[in-house]
């Protein structure tokens, strides 16, 4: 059998006394959401790219666990699609060559790159007011709350 997830992630502003940006996502299955988080990361992001990258990152180590439990379960996966909504970071992932700006990341944050060479994810870009994902890192408006209350199912 064939099972196919789908992923959003979103970065929200920092935290005005930490610093530290929010970290939100979610993961669906057949039109309805298996598995969301909504967190502040865990060291402080130097520009919002290096946030999505750290959110990718993290997002990417919770599907890998997620695509375990069903290929344990006898469900041949296709590759996860994670959508965010920050092109500098999908080209880091995507790109695995050592670079002036990305050489701080920690090691932990390139998990990513494996992921991708390994066929268990790829990434997409959708643009930041289509993301329903805002949901979990900022304040929306009502009109906005609704509609992507209405795709989260």
């Amino acid at each position: 059998m064939k099972a196919s997830l789908h992923t959003q992630i979103r970065t929200g502003p920092a935290t005005p006394i930490k610093r530290q940006s929010t970290t939100g996502f979610f993961t669906s299955l057949a039109s309805s959401i298996v598995c969301w988080q909504s967190c502040l990361q865990k060291t402080v992001a130097l520009s919002s790219t290096e946030a999505e990258y750290m959110a990718m990152s993290d997002t990417c180590r919770q599907i890998a666990w997620i695509q375990s439990l069903f290929q344990e379960r006898g469900y041949d996966l296709v590759p996860t699609p994670i959508c965010g909504d920050n092109q500098g970071s999908i080209f880091i992932g995507s790109n695995p060559v050592q670079e002036r700006r990305t050489k701080h990341s920690d090691i932990r944050y390139h998990y990513i790159r494996k992921c991708i060479k390994d066929g268990k994810v790829s990434v997409y870009f959708i643009p930041g007011n289509e993301n329903p994902a805002n949901m979990f890192t900022k304040n929306l408006g009502a009109m906005d709350f609704l509609h992507f209350r209405s795709i989260l199912g």
